[in-house]
């Protein structure tokens, strides 16, 4: 994905909604694919990677921490409540 002014508009405002209940997170770039490459080649403004922590990403021990599913769930329903694109802001 491009990262663009709009992207990182929709990051801070993400940050922002995360830190409201107490979840912090940074940017991060890291290869591989991701079904976010669809819609923001489409040009519609993507964030990546807003789901439950893990490790062992696409290995046999790949799993989910689920003690992180709540605070995560919280954010996507934050994220939905009070999103504005960026040029609605």
């Amino acid at each position: 994905m491009e990262r663009d002014d709009k992207m990182i508009a929709a990051f801070e405002q993400a940050q922002r909604i995360g830190a409201s209940i107490g979840l912090k997170f940074g940017e991060e770039f890291s290869g591989g694919g991701s079904d976010g490459n669809f819609t923001a080649g489409a040009g519609y403004t993507t964030l990546d990677g807003l789901g439950p922590e893990g490790k062992g990403m696409h290995a046999l021990h790949e799993h989910v921490v689920i003690s992180t599913l709540p605070r995560r769930a919280a954010l996507i329903a934050a994220l939905l409540r009070d999103w504005k694109m960026p040029d609605e802001a």
